[in-house]
């Protein structure tokens, strides 16, 4: 399929800087049965049906972006994927300046050696000394904001916990599941008073979903992959949940991708750890997920693509002419969608 049919034309004021306050606040636009209505995150559990599973992302973000030097040039990385446990994948900014060998500074110590250029051109970056990387992130690093977010105003100590969820555990994310930023301990009370379940998994969210897609056509982009889990245990509760005739909701496109990449033909969600790299477009056919639980995404981006293969490309053009004429946030701080599919 052309990109140039997922585009829209978004006003740059529809894109939230903040979150509101609290997070359940949000307003949320639920599309069922060809239906459109429009309500807030808080009313979610009556949107649901008794039996129902929300299945969410428990990876936890970490402090991946980082400002150094290698001589006089200044060398921005944004890590992407671990590859061992003194090794990343990162995206490098002023890259023209970064050779295979070459020692970038980032300050309080902290340094890594560029060790090879990847076709993407990304790096691998190898993490000096002796201390846990996870040690020399939070000394050097800061929270990676998505670029439509940090190129309008500064990274601050309020984005610690902003971009953040409540079910984060699991390090490893360099953006956030932001489907689960809008939970509260107050709503997952209310979802679980109304006969709701809840289950988690791991995905850790890579820098390649904010790379903007470089082709005309979808079948010539190149997915970036990104480590994921689901244990048996896991596995087999949520296929008892549908076999029971409830509902898996995936609480954001990560959770959702996971589950799709683990379910073998006949939708049976088998036990999952290793790269993902399905691309879902319009054509698909979907087997572990019943509903999706998502923010409002990039004009022509593979989530967008991936929203319009769920719920028809018409359907989505029209829910997202609605969101954007009524006001709503769009991208990580912004408002919520509750997709269910005929």
């Amino acid at each position: 399929m052309r990109v140039d049919q997922f585009d829209f034309d978004l006003p740059p004021e529809r894109i939230a800087l903040r979150p509101v306050s609290p997070r359940d606040a949000a307003r949320m636009l639920c599309v069922s049965g060809g239906q459109i209505q429009d309500g807030h995150v808080a009313e979610l559990p009556a949107q649901l049906r008794a039996g129902d599973c929300l299945v969410f992302n428990d990876t936890r973000v970490i402090p991946a972006q980082l400002e150094g030097t290698r001589g006089e040039a200044r060398i921005g990385a944004t890590l992407h994927k671990r590859i061992d446990l003194r090794r990343w994948q990162a995206f490098i900014r002023n890259a023209k300046r970064l050779r295979a060998g070459d020692v970038v500074q980032f300050g309080g110590g902290v340094e890594a050696t560029a060790e090879e250029r990847l076709p993407d051109g990304s790096f691998i970056l190898n993490f000096l000394g002796d201390e846990p990387v996870e040690v020399l992130l939070h000394r050097a690093g800061t929270m990676p904001l998505p670029p439509y977010i940090a190129s309008k105003r500064g990274i601050d100590e309020a984005d610690k916990s902003d971009y953040q969820t409540m079910f984060a555990q699991e390090d490893g994310a360099v953006a956030a599941p932001t489907a689960s930023l809008h939970f509260t301990p107050e709503l997952m009370a209310a979802v679980a008073a109304a006969g709701i379940g809840h289950e988690t998994l791991t995905l850790h969210v890579g820098a390649g979903t904010f790379m903007p897609m470089k082709v005309d056509d979808t079948n010539d982009h190149v997915m970036h992959a990104e480590w994921g889990r689901i244990d048996a245990a896991t596995a087999n509760r949520l296929n008892t949940i549908r076999a029971n005739g409830g509902r898996l909701i995936a609480v954001g496109t990560t959770v959702l991708r996971l589950l799709e990449s683990a379910a073998d033909k006949g939708g049976m969600i088998q036990p999952f750890e290793g790269d993902t790299s399905i691309f879902i477009t319009p054509g698909y056919r979907f087997r572990a997920i019943d509903g999706l639980m998502t923010n409002f995404h990039l004009p022509k981006s593979t989530l967008f693509m991936l929203v319009s293969a769920l719920m028809g490309l018409d359907v989505m053009q029209s829910v997202y002419a609605h969101a954007i004429q009524n006001n709503y946030r769009f991208y990580s701080y912004g408002d919520s969608s509750l997709l269910i599919p005929a």
